[in-house]
């Protein structure tokens, strides 16, 4: 229990009004679940503003409001005037949970691509080397070994604290979090202190969001720039935006890279589906990870340990242990000798990059068939990119649902023929049913050929009209691969 003006002490009030000695015992921006020792706080989202549900909290008993404006009540009730009400929530959470991210080696990875490999990645190695650690992530959430579905990249400040904290509760010495651009933005990550950032790429991505690209990257970089001067920043030099994310920073600054000189510096030797041949700072490791975008992902696994003080041959042992994460570029094949890749690719990028991959890989006969679909209610400016870098980089092209939300699935796969050619258009087939489009991907390969799964990658659902099925890439692939032997 706290005095609720106890918990303000990092954050600028405006004024204060009625009573000022209410305890409080938990924190909540969902009207829903206020209670009469909660501190409720106002916010204003896209959709709804919690300054309507002021007087519904009041009736659940709540007598603690964080407002952005002052608002007629009853004297009884702590009234407390900021000029953000997202910025006063992620301050008050730290100082309520005792600011656990002090308190553990916290190091956020953001980037439009690479964020929930490298972040997995890193806690499955230090937990190789006997560190207890968190993961915070798009797939799911960890506290040492133990699990807590994910529901965000980021969660909101509450949640994260709260996740934080529990880390701290049970020993974890390092925690491994995805940083996504919409936390920055709305100040979900303020107040938290942090022993490191990477930078993995940045491509085109969530304009639906941010509208301008630049835009976009200055709120990536708003991470780097508020980083202490205790910290680490790591940033990938082969991006042509690497450099920019440093350029302010506070922090000691390191640059990994595949293709330039770098102070960590790789090179692939070989790469097949049977993982990289990688020489990293001149020494040469095997891994069980496959791609050039895999490659830089474990460098930067790499470089993240070295600066933490881990010893290198630890490191590059352990590196060598590490396996693909769940629905990045995770393959299975068929008894005839057909093979799927389900990969989270939904930027035109990370299309590209895998696509890229898999031509690599492939046999001189083999030909590549892409299943591909572009989420409903996200950036429709990357859908008719996506389907052109799909059909130029594959043999035929299915185009199909995604989460289509609360569109037309139809008129999300018109928009992404919108950027094929009329000669283009003829390798794509369009088949709405994500089922079923597999099924025809699979019916239509033969020995050799690759399957490209991609867009949900992970997830287990596929959400139409705001239901979510159960719907799951890769264990839709093996049923069908299955049912290919009887």
């Amino acid at each position: 229990m706290r005095e609720v003006m106890d918990l303000f002490k990092a954050v600028q009030v405006e004024s204060i009004h009625g009573n000022e000695s209410h305890l409080i015992n938990d924190l909540t921006f969902d009207s829903r679940t206020a209670g009469p020792q909660s501190l409720f706080f106002a916010i204003k989202g896209t959709n709804q503003d919690g300054h309507d549900y002021i007087q519904n909290v009041l009736d659940q008993g709540c007598k603690a409001v964080v407002v952005n404006k002052i608002i007629k009540l009853p004297n009884e009730v702590t009234q407390i005037v900021v000029n953000d009400t997202h910025k006063a929530l992620a301050l008050v959470a730290c100082d309520f949970f005792q600011n656990p991210s002090a308190k553990l080696r916290l190091i956020g990875v953001t980037g439009t691509n690479g964020k929930t490999t490298t972040a997995t990645l890193l806690h499955n190695l230090f937990t190789d080397l006997s560190h207890p650690c968190g993961l915070i992530s798009t797939v799911v959430n960890k506290i040492g070994e133990r699990e807590v579905p994910a529901t965000h990249t980021t969660p909101d400040p509450i949640s994260l604290n709260k996740l934080l904290a529990e880390m701290v509760s049970k020993g974890c010495s390092y925690c491994f979090m995805e940083v996504s651009s919409h936390a920055i933005h709305q100040n979900r990550i303020l107040g938290l202190q942090f022993f490191g950032g990477v930078f993995t790429n940045i491509t085109h991505d969530h304009l639906d969001y941010h509208e301008t690209f630049s835009e976009y990257i200055r709120v990536k970089k708003m991470f780097f720039d508020n980083l202490s001067e205790n910290a680490f920043a790591l940033s990938n030099q082969d991006d042509k935006n690497g450099a920019v994310m440093l350029q302010n920073t506070r922090a000691s600054k390191h640059l990994f890279a595949i293709k330039s000189m770098a102070e960590f510096k790789g090179k692939i030797i070989q790469n097949d589906f049977d993982g990289l041949l990688l020489s990293i700072n001149k020494i040469e490791v095997l891994t069980q990870l496959t791609g050039e975008f895999n490659a830089s992902n474990l460098l930067a696994v790499y470089a993240v340990s070295i600066l933490c003080g881990i010893d290198e041959l630890a490191t590059l042992t352990s590196l060598s242990k590490l396996k693909s994460v769940e629905g990045r570029f995770q393959y299975l094949t068929s008894p005839s000798g057909i093979t799927a890749v389900v990969d989270y690719a939904h930027t035109p990028d990370a299309m590209e990059n895998v696509l890229d991959t898999i031509r690599s890989l492939r046999k001189p006969q083999s030909k590549i068939i892409s299943v591909i679909g572009c989420g409903g209610d996200r950036d429709k400016t990357k859908r008719p990119k996506m389907a052109k870098i799909a059909v130029a980089k594959s043999d035929q092209v299915i185009l199909t649902s995604d989460n289509p939300r609360s569109e037309d699935p139809i008129s999300i796969i018109d928009e992404m023929r919108a950027g094929l050619s009329d000669m283009e258009g003829i390798l794509a087939l369009s088949i709405p049913d994500r089922r079923q489009a597999i099924q025809t991907a699979i019916v239509i390969a033969q020995t050799n050929d690759i399957i490209l799964i991609a867009g949900k990658g992970h997830e287990k659902y596929q959400e139409i009209k705001g239901v979510k099925y159960d719907f799951d890439d890769y264990m839709t692939a093996l049923e069908l691969f299955t049912q290919m032997k009887k």
